[in-house]
């Protein structure tokens, strides 16, 4: 009798795991033309928002833009399932103005889940698995590699790491015995390794609520030594609408104008809102948005949490592990500010056609009774009816001192992780990670078989892609792009994109707490804002395969009319007969008699964009791609000298950034260099002096010693 095993179980890549990294993986994997596998333990949470049902803000609004922009998915779910989205930091300036959406809960999983299953070349199986099929790293003539599958024993992989070297991936084992063979897997496990939820002094063990954790894939990373460290989560309770009094909270619509997270402006599924939610008056909308709530905490609330604090796992030491920094417990918002009289809360509703309501902010793991206090000593929710309570999880993940720049596994070849396993926080950075994962999972395939590619259509593709690229990112776009053509792994650099920054912060870095992506942390913020992602991205998406030549004609044309726009508006002066136009269009016109160039009159911070259109009245902003240009043509010329500021920095720092280390530099044998960064460069073996500079504990002086022993290494070879 046939086993079921056949040659289908053969795959390029597999990816783990059906979390928002695990869909960008597995999308990018197969939309560059490998057969790709994702497997997850239930079908039926593919993309599942398990904490606040939204998208973006600063930073991560960001890298969903640059999903975008490389051909990933979440910005066009995102659009598909809003119920309401506007734009943060309108008051501030360009570099933090960043779109954030409400979706559906549901519609958003189910949404992702149809894409996922009608993208060819790629396979969704539900399972559990339960180990790495592994085999020592070597090379035979050619481009074959043979060697023997080892045992899940701790033993044969000590043997093989101390014998054979690095180990290479080959595949996974399912906890019902099956195998699938692979050249690649990416790991995308979330908050499910070894994954424990508490509240109060309840404890069991599990992914997510109701959800069974992995046991068995933590257990296997310990046998190969990978270290392992204890992160912790939360989410709030959910509340009953219907037991909301909305006449005491603050009304937060949607974006009064047509704004989106994909360049491709994809329009939303609109749906009736139940008459539960007060809504704003939407007559003039652009489209149908349901309201969020504001609401805020008081001294009742906070004596109430003060009071049981020593009930509260966080404070009493039943939770191990540690918490982000940057998105505390209410238990430990009101502990570390106690001087602060309020805290805000959102009541955010978790799609169109639910009561469930969730409580931005209140993220708790106070025991239940606490909780229903908790909520109940909020005006607005005295009579309010908890559908959920909150609760903490603590789950296992890998230092990310364990992985390279395009997070490979140090240890074992073909094996890449996304996602929380390396210690991030958020949808957006894990998703982030997920399509880097799986394109660089994609690239790894090739470079197995670079001796069989000759595909000159390819090829053709990639000398298009780099002749077209233009402007002040020209030279670093190029660079990439001719990477991409000889298969090397994708690296974005800092000064390129928000994914770069992360990536960069957590392979040169100590996380002792979940990471989260913040723009203070982006040296060159007003280069990577969200409003430029495609221009900065785009053409390296185009490279990979997995942006359309519709869409990559639209990058184009926007660029020509940025130039063009840029180019007229130095040369055009504003006459009396402009002057006349900007007047009757509602816009302040220049002083009389004063000559103003049409650019100098641009860069006036009370000049809005489109009054562009007035004084170049041949474009339409009723066309998308012409309005997005616009736009940048604005920021461009406002904030001219900034960039170039930005990009004079840059330019300094270039030389040292890409100076290469080479991958076994023994850095233990420089004596001139301190015990600490000799400890800290061994560890995370950074691949340039620019990833080395940054990380903690390694000094100028360092850095200088480096320097000095690189050049003799040039010298001597």
């Amino acid at each position: 009798m046939h086993d079921g095993t056949t040659q289908q179980d053969m795959y390029d890549v597999i990816i783990v795991g059906g979390g928002h990294a695990g869909c960008e993986a597995a999308l990018a994997s197969a939309r560059m033309g490998h057969r790709t596998m994702l497997i997850t333990l239930n079908l039926d949470t593919i993309a599942l928002m398990p904490c606040n049902p939204s998208v973006g803000g600063p930073a991560k609004g960001h890298v969903v833009r640059e999903i975008d922009a490389l051909g990933g998915e979440m910005g066009r779910n995102t659009d598909r399932t809003s119920i309401q989205i506007r734009m943060l930091n309108e008051r501030k300036g360009p570099a933090v103005q960043v779109p954030r959406a409400q979706c559906d809960k549901k519609l958003y999983a189910l949404s992702m889940k149809s894409v996922l299953e009608t993208t060819p070349g790629l396979n969704i199986k539900q399972g559990s698995v339960s180990g790495l099929l592994l085999e020592p790293l070597h090379r035979q003539a050619g481009h074959e590699q043979v060697a023997t599958t080892l045992s899940h024993t701790p033993s044969a992989a000590n043997e093989a790491l101390t014998s054979q070297g690095r180990l290479k991936i080959v595949g996974i084992t399912t906890a019902s015995g099956r195998e699938y063979r692979a050249r690649a897997v990416v790991l995308t496990t979330g908050t499910f390794l070894r994954g424990r939820i508490i509240s109060g002094h309840f404890t069991t063990p599990a992914g997510r609520a109701g959800e069974a954790p992995s046991t068995e894939l933590p257990a296997m990373l310990g046998e190969l030594s990978f270290p392992l460290m204890r992160l912790k989560t939360g989410t709030p309770p959910r509340i009953d609408a219907r037991t909301i009094d909305f006449s005491q909270t603050e009304l937060q619509p949607g974006s009064p104008t047509p704004l989106f997270f994909s360049h491709e402006r994809i329009d939303a599924a609109i749906y009736d809102p139940l008459n539960t939610y007060p809504q704003p008056d939407q007559r003039y909308s652009w489209r149908r948005q349901m309201a969020c709530y504001l609401v805020h905490t008081t001294p009742e609330t906070h004596t109430i949490i003060r009071d049981n604090l020593d009930r509260s796992p966080m404070f009493n030491g039943q939770i191990e592990g540690v918490g982000p920094r940057y998105c505390p417990s209410i238990e430990d918002k009101i502990h570390r500010f106690a001087s602060k009289e309020s805290h805000q809360l959102f009541l955010e509703p978790e799609g169109w056609r639910t009561n469930e309501v969730y409580v931005q902010g209140a993220s708790t793991s106070l025991p239940e009774d606490v909780q229903w206090r908790m909520i109940r000593s909020i005006p607005a929710l005295r009579n309010a009816e908890l559908m959920r309570t909150g609760y903490a999880v603590e789950y296992d993940a890998v230092p990310p001192s364990e992985i390279t720049a395009w997070l490979e596994s140090k240890r074992v070849a073909g094996l890449f992780l996304a996602g929380q396993i390396n210690g991030t926080s958020g949808y957006e950075e894990a998703a982030g990670q997920g399509i880097i994962a799986g394109i660089n999972a994609a690239l790894y395939c090739r470079r197995l078989s670079i001796p069989l590619l000759g595909n000159t259509a390819n090829h053709s593709l990639l000398t298009s892609t780099l002749e077209s690229s233009s402007g002040r990112l020209e030279n670093t776009i190029a660079k990439l792009v001719d990477s991409i053509r000889q298969c090397n792994p994708l690296v974005l650099p800092r000064h390129l994109a928000y994914i770069g920054v992360m990536t960069g912060d957590l392979t040169s870095m100590d996380h002792r707490e979940p990471y989260r992506l913040m723009t203070s942390r982006a040296e060159y913020r007003l280069l990577l804002r969200s409003d430029n992602a495609d221009q900065r991205l785009t053409p390296i998406g185009r490279a990979l395969g997995l942006i359309s030549d519709e869409r990559y004609a639209n990058l184009l044309r926007k660029q020509e009319i940025i130039a063009s726009a840029l180019k007229r508006l130095e040369d055009g002066v504003v006459t009396k007969a402009v002057g006349a136009r900007l007047a009757a269009a509602g816009y302040e016109p220049p002083e009389a008699g004063r000559h103003t160039t049409m650019l100098e009159y641009v860069r006036r911070q009370t000049t809005p964009h489109t009054a562009v259109s007035v004084l170049l009245p041949n474009l339409d902003l009723d066309d998308p791609v012409v309005e997005e240009a616009i736009e940048q043509t604005e920021v461009t010329a406002k904030y001219a000298g900034y960039i170039v500021k930005q990009e004079a920095e840059i330019a300094r720092t270039h030389r040292l950034e890409d100076r290469a280390i080479p991958p076994d530099f023994p850095f233990s044998e420089l004596a001139s260099l301190k015990t600490e960064a000799k400890e800290k460069l061994s560890r995370f073996s950074p691949a340039t002096i620019g990833q080395a500079s940054r990380i903690a504990g390694v000094t100028p002086a360092d850095i200088a010693v480096l320097l000095v022993h690189l050049k003799r290494l040039g010298g001597e070879s």
